[in-house]
């Protein structure tokens, strides 16, 4: 994968979207119609697109060049599945960038202070993967459990999440919101096939609604549980 672009005089680091589906195992042009669909809705910052001359059939086309937050933010709307391994790529951009920027180590002074700043760098980049992996390592017992709609309490056991603290996350993500006692979704959710909401009536004439997490809405808020607790992590 070469399309990763360098800057280490501005100290910024990129992803071009061809080695982010690569990475997620999705077409190309699908992560361009994601970027393109984000940036139109100011959800990433996103970067004009730049040509590049494809390798095999010598035509042109374009790519984008992603920082750091915009590609989990990316990732989580394609496959969040694949989280775990982005994370894992941009560990080992970051440290390659660390390598490539450190002085020269003819002066002990400066060798032991690059020292002392790539093992910063690398316990930041262990924090921030350890965040994700309960988000990202649920889909091993998800797949292996019942495939079913899920309520809260068993979202939150799969993710290994915190009750309170999640929803926290899903309030202030305007994810679920509180309605009569009840914890509902909203209506955007509900009808992008994330949740299921059913109404009734109790045997003491009690109204009542109930909203579980469809499949999707699971796959879904797993890929934003990560990104959320990299956030947190950083």
């Amino acid at each position: 994968m070469n399309q990763v672009i360098h800057s280490f005089n501005s100290e910024s680091l990129t992803m071009s979207s061809r080695e982010i589906a690569g990475l997620v195992e999705s077409r190309h042009a699908d992560v361009c119609r994601a970027v393109e669909r984000l940036m139109a809705k100011s959800v990433i910052q996103g970067s004009a697109p730049t040509a590049y001359t494809h390798e095999q059939n010598g035509q042109q086309y374009h790519e984008y060049h992603l920082c750091k937050r915009d590609s989990y933010v990316v990732v989580a709307q394609l496959s969040p599945e694949f989280t775990a391994r982005l994370v894992d790529r941009w560990q080992e951009l970051e440290q390659q960038q660390a390598t490539a920027s450190l002085p020269d180590f003819s002066d002990p002074v400066a060798a032991a202070r690059a020292w002392a700043d790539e093992l910063e760098q690398k316990r930041a980049a262990m924090k921030q993967l350890e965040a994700a992996k309960p988000a990202v390592e649920f889909v091993d017992r998800y797949v292996s459990a019942d495939s079913g709609n899920k309520g809260f309490r068993q979202v939150c056991k799969l993710l290994n999440a915190n009750e309170r603290e999640f929803r926290q996350f899903l309030s202030d993500e305007k994810i679920m919101y509180r309605l009569g006692g009840e914890w509902m979704p909203y209506q955007s959710h509900v009808e992008a096939g994330r949740f299921v909401v059913k109404t009734g009536v109790a045997e003491n004439e009690h109204a009542y609604n109930s909203a579980k997490f469809t499949p999707k809405g699971v796959n879904w808020v797993a890929g934003k549980w990560a990104i959320h607790n990299i956030r947190e992590a950083a």
